[in-house]
């Protein structure tokens, strides 16, 4: 198939610079890697993503079969994504241009203004039968939900997503608690398809390297740092789990650490919860850098108050460390409780801390969850079954036909 990638803020190229900034994390990480396992599956995939640097070459070799494509639209300097709306339509006539001269098979728009552009574009083209595939990666109504006044959303994004989830010639969930989210929003159940992320088996294995640690139990959490992935969730529950250190790693580079906002943020909730010397920010890391960290863990803990689906678990999984997360989201699809990890409340400090107590005291228990983490990430989650799930998907796509007005 010759496959049009759409990921208008998220681009795969991050994926290989490091995680944790605003706007990098999970979109960018599952784009790179289903776009190259696509490719290695002898698919050709152009990824468009929008240039954000004057100095980005227009095109650009990301593996075998796929190329990335920055597209003009906006001004070639970083934008928060929330202030990307006005630039789509611009974004879309560049698609149509490219796709009149050389239109592909089916294109995928991997969030909801990416799906914007992609259904311009296509309802646009004259001659051509173009079916969009759609993946939010997130869902404006859940962020609304929790985040509320602080929610910097475009006015109308609800309703640009419904319309798109309806007007495209399927929707791919990524969860099963996502499909309930797209069916409540009005997107009809036939629509949807759920095919999970995947993780990266050869780099993500239980074999290797592992940071050097200083106190007996370590815990890492690896994280964008905003508010919302509950960070600071953890640092209060580690004044009640003793002799046990925290890494932090996510956010800008170890060099800017001490102006970012949100750490400031946190080192002031660790100061206040007496473990300011127990918690480490390391800023971001580079994604060769990762395994080895979280094979330096006891358990990794991810606590978000919402997780569309939520890349670090599959990531710790397959390298046979337990996971205590929230039981938010893509977590209770990934995280079998008491079998791979153990699920918590999110914002519950007390029953953080009594469950990681319970699993640091016992050697054996968190050696069996950690071997069947492996298992199931191995089973369930590489990218090659990933792929061939999301082209059984464009197939089904192709047969139905063009995008509905």
């Amino acid at each position: 198939m010759k496959i049009a990638m759409i990921s208008e803020h998220a681009s795969p190229l991050a994926a290989r610079d490091g995680l944790g900034g605003a706007d990098g994390g999970g979109q960018n990480v599952f784009v790179a890697g289903l776009a190259a396992e696509l490719g290695r599956q002898g698919h050709h995939v152009t990824v468009y993503t929008r240039r954000d640097d004057p100095a980005l070459p227009g095109r650009v070799r990301l593996a075998p079969g796929v190329t990335v494509e920055h597209v003009p639209a906006g001004p070639a300097a970083e934008v928060p994504k929330d202030g990307l709306l006005g630039w789509m339509t611009d974004f879309a006539r560049y698609l149509e241009s490219r796709w009149s001269a050389d239109p592909p098979d089916v294109a995928h728009a991997h969030f909801w203004m990416s799906g914007l552009a992609a259904l311009q574009a296509a309802g646009w083209l004259t001659g051509t039968r173009l079916p969009v595939v759609q993946t939010y990666h997130a869902l404006g109504a859940v962020k609304r939900r929790h985040q509320r006044d602080k929610d910097t959303s475009p006015p109308g994004r609800v309703g640009h997503e419904r319309r798109i989830g309806c007007c495209a010639a399927a929707v791919i969930a990524t969860c099963a608690d996502e499909t309930r989210e797209l069916e409540a929003m009005g997107v009809p159940r036939g629509q949807i398809t759920v095919v999970p992320c995947g993780v990266d088996l050869d780099r993500f294995t239980p074999d290797g390297p592992a940071e050097r640690r200083g106190a007996a139990h370590r815990l890492v959490a690896l994280s964008r740092l905003v508010e919302r992935k509950g960070v600071d969730t953890m640092i209060e529950a580690l004044a009640d789990i003793p002799g046990t250190e925290l890494v932090v790693a996510g956010g800008p580079a170890a060099d800017a650490l001490d102006a970012d906002p949100e750490v400031r943020r946190l080192r002031r909730v660790a100061a206040e919860a007496g473990v300011a010397d127990r918690v480490v920010f390391t800023g971001r890391r580079s994604r060769a850098q990762v395994p080895a960290l979280l094979r330096s863990a006891d358990l990794v803990v991810t606590l978000p108050w919402y997780e569309p689906f939520g890349m670090v678990p599959l990531e710790a999984m397959a390298c046979g460390v337990p996971v205590v997360a929230t039981g938010v989201g893509g977590h209770t699809d990934t995280v079998v409780d008491g079998e791979t990890g153990a699920l918590v409340q999110p914002r519950d400090p007390a029953g953080t801390a009594k469950t990681v107590n319970r699993l640091l005291a016992d050697d054996a228990r968190r050696a069996r969850l950690g071997a069947a983490a492996a298992r199931r990430a191995r089973a369930r989650y590489s990218w090659a079954g990933v792929a061939r799930a999301t082209t059984d998907v464009y197939a089904a796509a192709m047969a139905r036909g063009e995008v509905r007005a």
